[in-house]
């Protein structure tokens, strides 16, 4: 992993965040829900180093190290956390990288930051989560806080089983990551999620912009993903991997990554990986 270090925020707080350091470009990198940073990136982080890159990675509030909050969790909050992350490290405008949520919170951060955005790369994300299915399973929010608040080791063990992973080190760790969550944040967040809908006001940026569609996404269909780049009216690069399969299947993703970072602004040597 990254170095990891906690940046003071005045009137913020303290942001947890990897940090690889270096002088190449800046890509900060917004996890999705339920993760965090590592859980997310783990599979990209190697690969954006040596591709030039300096690597900033922040856990969201309420998910791994992130803020604890006492008013309910916004995910223009952490689009503000992320913006602030980089101009207080010097950064800014910087590459931002959503996936998922983080895709939502990018959204947000060109939206009400676009001063600390110099390029913007979207993946496994929508415009919105308003269609009946994801409606409905959004319904279930309620148990699932529950049950978290209750037996959030055995939550989440289940979870893990249910996407076919068994016992090995790696599901240990991501276990333990996983129980630094906040049972409430996690619930609010899916709500948020629920209430996201950037349609009225997405349109293409006055900044690069590119999508990197999972063509195998169970999860955010591939075509609410198209959707969202036909609004940005941005290239699309494609990989062919489910929605989980982004820190397990790097050798896939992060060369269509790359590319798509270098076509928003980055290394023209990313290209190549």
């Amino acid at each position: 992993m990254p170095p990891a270090r906690t940046l003071l925020v005045p009137d913020r707080g303290e942001l947890f965040l990897r940090d690889s350091g270096g002088d190449g470009p800046a890509v900060m990198l917004l996890h999705g829900w339920m993760a965090d940073a590592d859980l997310n990136w783990c599979g990209a982080y190697d690969d954006l180093v040596a591709a030039g890159y300096r690597v900033l990675a922040i856990d969201h509030r309420g998910h791994g190290r992130g803020l604890r909050q006492l008013n309910d969790f916004r995910l223009s909050d952490c689009a503000a956390d992320a913006a602030a992350a980089l101009e207080q490290l010097g950064v800014a405008p910087a590459l931002v990288v959503g996936y998922s949520m983080g895709g939502a919170i990018a959204q947000l951060m060109v939206r009400d930051h676009p001063e600390v955005v110099s390029g913007l790369v979207l993946s496994g994300t929508a415009q919105h989560w308003q269609d009946t299915r994801t409606r409905r399973a959004f319904k279930g929010l309620g148990v699932l806080g529950l049950m978290l608040s209750i037996a959030p080791r055995a939550t989440w063990s289940a979870g893990f089983r249910r996407v076919g992973l068994g016992n090995s080190s790696e599901t240990a760790w991501g276990l333990s990551e996983m129980m630094r969550h906040s049972a409430h944040d996690i619930v609010e967040a899916g709500r948020e999620l629920g209430r996201f809908d950037s349609r009225p006001w997405l349109r293409p940026l006055p900044i690069p912009a590119a999508v990197v569609l999972t063509t195998r996404d169970e999860l955010v269909p591939p075509g609410k993903q198209g959707q969202l780049a036909a609004a940005l009216q941005a290239p699309i690069f494609e990989a062919p991997i489910s929605h989980l399969e982004i820190t397990t299947s790097g050798e896939v993703y992060n060369p269509v990554l790359l590319r798509a970072l270098a076509a928003v602004g980055g290394r023209e040597v990313a290209a190549a990986a």
